[in-house]
This record gives C-alpha cells, structure tokens and sequence, in this order.
C-alpha cells in the first residue's frame, strides 16, 4: 500500500476561502437576481499594460522563427530581465545587490513555499498573526509543525500578534527564532514597516544568528516617501535576508506568472557538523534541479515594465487601485467602521462594528449590501474581530459596494 506525506492531514482543509465561497453560492442560490459584488481575494482587475503586451507578442513572434526562437532557458532567469531588476528595483534605492542573487521565477507565493526545501526540520519558525496563509500552510506541508489547536494555530510555530495596539507590526521578540516570515507593506493589514522597525529586525538576525524572510510583494503601492521599498535599503540586511517580490499586483501578472526572490551571496547557514554553507548555492541546486524556468515570452513582458512606456502604465494601474483604496477607507469612515491600510497597501483592514464577529460581519455584508469580504479569522487567531477588503476591482463596483454600506450602516 502506498503511504502518504502525512502532515497534508494536519492542514485545516483551506477553511477560508472554500467556505466564503459556500457561502456566497448558497446565498446567490437562495437570491438569483442579488447583484453580489466581490472584494475578497486580491486578484487584479484591470488589463497588462499595453508595454507588457507588446512586448509579449514581439516574443511570439521570435518563436515563430527559428534565428531567434527559444528552448529551454536559464533556469535563475534570462540575464536581460535580472540586469532591468537589479538597476531598477535595487541598486537605484542604494541597495548592494547583483544581477546574479536574482532568481526569476512563476510566483512569490511558490517561492515563498519553495524556499522551505533548503532549510532543516529543527529550525524555529515565527509567523505574524494574523497571517497569509501560505507562510504557515507550507511549513505544515514541509513536516516543521505539530498538529492545529483548537483555535487553528499550530504546534511549532511561533506566533507574533498584530493589532492596532502595536500599529501592525510585531514587537521584538527577547529570544531566539531561526526563520521569521515578515510581510511589508502586510497582508492581509495593510500596514507598512517603518525604517526603525526593519532595522530593529536586522539587528535581532545578527545578533542572533536569524534569517528574514521578507514578502516585499505589494512593495509598489508605497506611496509615503520615509518607508522603505526593500530590505535591502537596512544596513545589514544582505548578510541575514531573502526578499520575495512579484509582477502580479504592480503590472497584472495575476495571470501570466511572474516574480522574483533575492537571494544575497553573502548570506551564511549551517549544516549539523556545523560547517558554515552557502544559501545562495543550496537555492541555485534546488531551482536548477526542480525549475525550468518562466517563459521567454512572459519574461520579456516583465522586462518591458521597466520601459519609459511600461513605467508610466505601471504607476496609472498603481493609482487607480490606490484610488479605489482611498474610496473604501474614507467611505468605511463614512459609515463610522474603523479602517487601517490602504495608504501603502491595496487592503484596507477593518475593524468590525458593534462587536460583531468577523464570520458575523461577512454574513451581514453578503445579506443586506450583497458585498463580499474576506473574515479576518481566516487569517490567524488575531484577526478575530477584523475583515479585509480588497481595492482590487473596477472602479463603479468599488463605488457601488461603498454606497451599499455606507446607506446601511449610516442608518
């Protein structure tokens, strides 16, 4: 008989999402004609930018032509899209990285569960809670965890609260933990880490011999000037940090899959006979042996983001999902709910009303403005008594679901 990889029974069966969507589909089943208007799950809304596409199509075309049609490619990426990134995402903020720590890949939710294949089973894990899942959904997948509780955390893992009390960002722990997951500007809160704060965390990896792994994936939407775009702009950083970054949410990659993790040379781990190893090399292995790369099209498209013509697109998707953060914050305000995020982050995190619960708000929104959100608790034990909602769709559903709420909760 064969057996299985039993930690995937100790997962929660993906309890979130499933069950907004039960719960969506037995509502519009119940109420056919209810004009639902979803702003959960934060996936785009608006079309590649036109540089992107023109870009892709030209690709296409080369591959129809047999001087300039492409195989397999370079599994770390081509080196004209690492060159682009490098310049323009990194060295142009000061930050010390090179075109070769890059690592082009099809996701940073795949790399930020990938990345676990270089690392042993006795290291200390911390999570923010709440939390994207992901971060803690693969460490269970990857045998570092103990069974859930009953509160859905999970033994092993460390969990780091943030709430309002602490502006959204974790305090620093007075102990030792080998991995921390950090997320900024966070999702699913919206809120964004201070330059004091990521230096705070630097300091904690060195002193105790720590590595980040730090989510800049919604590093684009920053819009105050004092909040940095990258770990890499903390003095330090490049000797105990991987930061993860994506197309996706800047230039619509949703869809066509693109991304990146940074990888510095200089970082340093520890095999148990405690030799001290490259990470660069052990995640150069694994990708060479387990990926075989993202698209020369699909790459070439990425490339185009950093054009005069793509950079001008990019930031007019920016804006405009930005905008309609801006409606839902200052309309939730309206209303008299509580929001935080949504300046530096397409969430806006809100404080649920008159104590109800998370799971109790999202009913209430379905059944009298037909809006959906996605529940706070979904995201860990510290987003009870939260919800988040997406600035990701057109701009008259944004403004309709806001007048919906805004007419129920004013009266």
């Amino acid at each position: 008989m064969v057996t299985i990889n039993e930690n995937y029974l100790k997962l929660k069966a993906g309890y979130l999402f499933p069950e907004i969507a039960r719960r969506v589909t037995a509502f519009a089943e119940a109420n056919p004609t209810a004009p639902i208007i979803k702003l959960g799950i934060g996936d785009v809304t608006e079309p590649l930018p036109e540089a992107c596409r023109v870009a892709m199509i030209k690709a296409v075309e080369e591959m129809g032509d047999r001087d300039s049609f492409k195989g397999y490619g370079p599994e770390q990426g081509y080196e004209f899209l690492r060159e682009k990134i490098v310049r323009h995402d990194f060295q142009a903020r000061g930050c010390d990285i090179t075109a070769d720590e890059i690592f082009i890949s099809d996701g940073s939710k795949c790399d930020c569960g990938n990345i676990l294949d270089i690392f042993g089973h006795d290291n200390t894990i911390a999570v923010t809670d709440p939390v994207y899942p992901v971060y803690v959904d693969t460490n269970v997948m990857a045998g570092h965890t103990g069974p859930a509780g009953e509160d859905g955390t999970y033994e092993g893992l460390i969990y780091l609260p943030i709430s309002a009390n602490n502006n959204f960002t974790a305090e620093i722990p007075d102990y030792k933990i080998d991995l921390v997951y950090l997320c900024f500007p966070n999702n699913p809160t919206g809120a964004a880490a201070t330059r004091e704060h990521l230096q705070q965390w630097v300091d904690y990896a060195h002193t105790h011999g720590s590595l980040l792994l730090f989510d800049a994936a919604y590093e684009a939407f920053i819009t105050e000037d004092d909040i940095p775009h990258s770990i890499y702009e903390i003095p330090g950083a490049r000797d105990c940090a991987i930061e993860f970054r994506s197309f996706s949410k800047n230039a619509g990659f949703t869809g066509t899959r693109c991304a990146f993790t940074v990888v510095p040379k200089t970082i340093k781990v520890t095999a148990s006979d405690g030799t001290e190893v490259d990470l660069h090399r052990l995640w150069n292995r694994r990708q060479s042996t387990k990926f075989n790369g993202v698209s020369y099209i699909v790459q070439r498209g990425a490339e185009a983001v950093y054009t005069g013509a793509g950079q001008t697109q990019v930031r007019k998707l920016i804006r405009f999902y930005l905008e309609n953060a801006r409606i839902i914050r200052e309309k939730l305000s309206e209303a008299g709910i509580q929001t935080y995020g949504g300046v530096n982050a397409p969430y806006v995190w809100v404080k649920t009303p008159y104590g109800l619960s998370s799971w109790d708000f999202f009913d209430k929104l379905l059944h009298t403005c037909n809006v959906v959100g996605t529940p706070g608790s979904g995201f860990g034990a510290a987003g009870e008594g939260y919800f988040r909602i997406s600035a990701f769709n057109s701009r008259e559903n944004v403004e309709t679901a806001m007048q919906r709420i805004t007419e129920k909760f004013k009266a």
